[in-house]
């Protein structure tokens, strides 16, 4: 079974950093496309970052230079570096591939 756990959600205040993990199961993380996602409150699911099985990273426009996608493929797990943190950015992120999603963490900035 595919399974992606995330955590590493929290509150913090504007300007601070928080970083998130996804433990992803059933797949071997570096021969995939896989990707981070949020959806705030009245609002759709919007893209934040993917990574693809060559390592090629992808951002939308307003995380570009503030947020950083990883993984590691030893421990098949996905990472979202979020620093320079906004209002903005409060959301429930999920981490997806391949239509499979996980969870969610709730990402709350003041």
């Amino acid at each position: 079974d595919v399974q992606l756990v995330e955590s590493g959600g929290g509150s913090v205040q504007a300007g601070g950093s928080l970083r998130l993990s996804c433990v992803v199961s059933g797949y071997t993380l570096g021969n995939i496309c896989i990707g981070w996602f949020r959806q705030s409150l009245g609002k759709g699911p919007e893209g934040v970052a993917t990574i693809d099985s060559a390592g090629t990273t992808t951002y939308a426009d307003s995380v570009k230079g503030r947020f950083t996608i990883s993984s590691d493929n030893a421990k098949n797990t996905l990472y979202l570096q979020m620093d320079s943190l906004k209002p903005e950015d409060t959301a429930m992120y999920y981490c997806a591939a391949s239509g499979f999603w996980g969870p969610g963490t709730q990402v709350t900035v003041s």
